[in-house]
This record gives structure tokens, sequence and C-alpha cells, in this order.
């Protein structure tokens, strides 16, 4: 059930297009530290959603490789 939300709630993101119109890495890493926080991820309400389950390591944030998951 767990990959099933998942996969509904990347569905969801990837078609967002007035709030993914530039779905790139750089875009949500907005202080360039080569990682996306939570606090980036808040600028749009599905990558805040599903920031958990992207989060493979639980270390509160999304390297490229995590994010990569949504492309």
């Amino acid at each position: 059930m767990k990959t099933l939300h998942k996969t509904l709630a990347l569905i969801a993101l990837a078609s967002s297009s007035a709030a993914f119109a530039a779905v790139d890495f750089d875009s949500f890493d907005t202080d360039g530290d080569g990682v996306i926080s939570q606090t980036e991820a808040q600028a749009n309400p599905q990558l805040a959603q599903i920031f958990d389950e992207l989060d493979a390591d639980g270390n509160g944030e999304l390297s490229k490789e995590e994010f990569a998951a949504v492309q």
C-alpha cells in the first residue's frame, strides 16, 4: 500500500504543471548546498507531501539521487 501511495503521489507531482513548471533539482535547492531541505520542499505542496517517502536515508534532506525518483 505504501508503494501505491508513493506512486500516486509521484504521478500527481509530475503532472502538476502549474506548480511544477521547472522540475529540476536546482529549482528546489534554493540555497545551493546540494540537497533539498524540508524547508525548501515546502515551496511545492506535492513535494512536501512525499518528502519523507523520497528521503530514503532518513536524514531530513533530499539528495539528487533521491529527488531523481520523481522524474
